[in-house]
């Protein structure tokens, strides 16, 4: 699966940077660009809550390689578009499929204990972030060479055909049902290692045997079914953790929402220097995601208060770069903010999963997953509009939100810390 996650957005990287030049060399206008990626930013946000949903009604493995599959099937439409309109067309199967890492993620929130789950999900966004690195140098090379973009796409294609095979040799069901009760029974006792070994057999089986009766079940009754699962989640108590997930969205795409340009008009800095310092602060991301397994240990795997001091070291370092007077205040605020996000992200998933129940982990991680998608749509007209005051505008209201949502965090303490009785209302 870290592999698989390793290729997606290897694969996903290679492309993206080149769509916008690919698109105007189409033809298309500025306005016909923006609404292209706009459509897609819509479908993601619509879809993510409905795909996840409908993983937990049917299993990780068929939606899953559902979506892998149709992903692919987009890239491959990518590369043959010669026409805006092809382009367009290609964009509609990965905007409303491309929810793969989603996906894997609900599927290792099924195979490791609660007390495991933020280091492998540490470990899996590390592993990503690794592949998010490395694809643009790829495609920027391929792009150079004769139809580079078709071939970039093509490749991008093939990985996750790839991926499809990963995924279809996973043991998925090679345990009885006996053997996996008396897995569940030694649950708390098993060490991480000796569960690596065989969680996949045992809960990935249990979601098989809901497959087998949901998966050919009539399309009516799954779509029943997930808006079902929608509504209890509408009317679970979850409404502060997305809204704190929301805020802190927020707060951190202000803060890159304007960064070369405002480095450029304070200290006077190019944007090739603000490029290099992103890079920095995405590597710094990924050694952060492996020493979430000590610092788990650390806070005897209080998720809640490593999200609240994560949160709170997150609004400090915004507000030292939003007030900064040289350019090394702001590499100090990016070297710790690259550790306190990247902590701050696998966290509030954890609490998420953890109070909402790994029953309806693919739902919860779809919801995730739009509050984020709106989250990036209401950030560029916030920064838009506080960058009529100043450069420093968009960080400074990041600060704002950010508090709001640390307040937000202590004003529901006493939920957090008895998070065990708490389970979502139509369970």
């Amino acid at each position: 699966l870290f592999l698989s996650s390793f290729q997606d957005l290897f694969g996903v990287s290679m492309v993206v940077p080149l769509m916008n030049l690919h698109i105007k060399s189409l033809g298309a206008s500025h306005t016909v660009a923006g609404i292209i990626g706009s459509l897609y930013g819509i479908m993601q946000l619509f879809s993510s809550t409905f795909v996840g949903c409908w993983s937990d009604i049917v299993g990780r493995r068929y939606s899953l390689l559902a979506c892998i599959l149709l992903s692919a099937l987009g890239y491959f439409l990518l590369g043959t578009s010669n026409t805006v309109f092809l382009f367009a067309i290609s964009r509609v199967p990965v905007g409303i499929f491309k929810h793969t890492l989603s996906i894997s993620k609900a599927l290792l929130s099924d195979l490791v204990s609660e007390r495991d789950r933020p280091l492998v999900m540490g470990r899996f966004n590390a592993a990503s972030s690794v592949g998010f690195i490395l694809g643009p140098v790829v495609g920027g090379y391929l792009t150079e060479l004769e139809d580079g973009f078709y071939q970039t796409s093509f490749i991008c294609a093939s990985i996750f055909l790839l991926n499809a095979g990963l995924v279809w040799m996973l043991p998925w069901s090679e345990e009885n049902a006996g053997d996996r009760e008396h897995q569940q029974g030694n649950k708390g006792t098993d060490s991480f290692s000796a569960k690596a070994k065989r969680d996949l057999h045992s809960k990935s089986a249990t979601n098989g045997a809901l497959a087998s009766n949901s998966l050919f079940q009539s399309p009516w009754i799954q779509v029943a079914t997930v808006l079902k699962r929608i509504k209890g989640i509408a009317c679970s108590d979850l409404w502060d953790i997305f809204l704190v997930r929301l805020l802190m969205s927020v707060a951190i795409l202000l803060y890159y929402s304007n960064f070369s340009l405002a480095l450029e008009e304070r200290f006077g800095v190019k944007p090739l220097f603000a490029g290099y310092l992103l890079s920095y602060s995405s590597a710094l991301g990924v050694l952060a995601g492996c020493l979430l397994g000590p610092i788990t240990r650390l806070y005897q795997y209080n998720t809640y208060r490593i999200l609240l001091h994560s949160s709170t070291l997150t609004c400090t370092l915004i507000l030292l770069y939003a007030s900064a007077l040289s350019i090394w205040m702001v590499i100090l605020s990016s070297t710790f903010l690259a550790f306190s996000t990247t902590i701050g992200r696998t966290c509030i998933i954890d609490l998420e999963l953890t109070i909402g129940g790994n029953e309806a982990s693919g739902t919860l991680l779809g919801v995730g997953q739009s509050v984020t998608s709106v989250g990036r749509i209401v950030a560029p007209l916030l920064s838009g509009i506080a960058q009529e005051f100043s450069p420093c505008g968009p960080p400074s209201l990041g600060v704002g939100l950010a508090l709001v949502a640390i307040l937000i965090m202590n004003a529901n303490k006493q939920k957090y810390c008895g998070h065990g009785n708490i389970k979502l209302k139509n369970q």
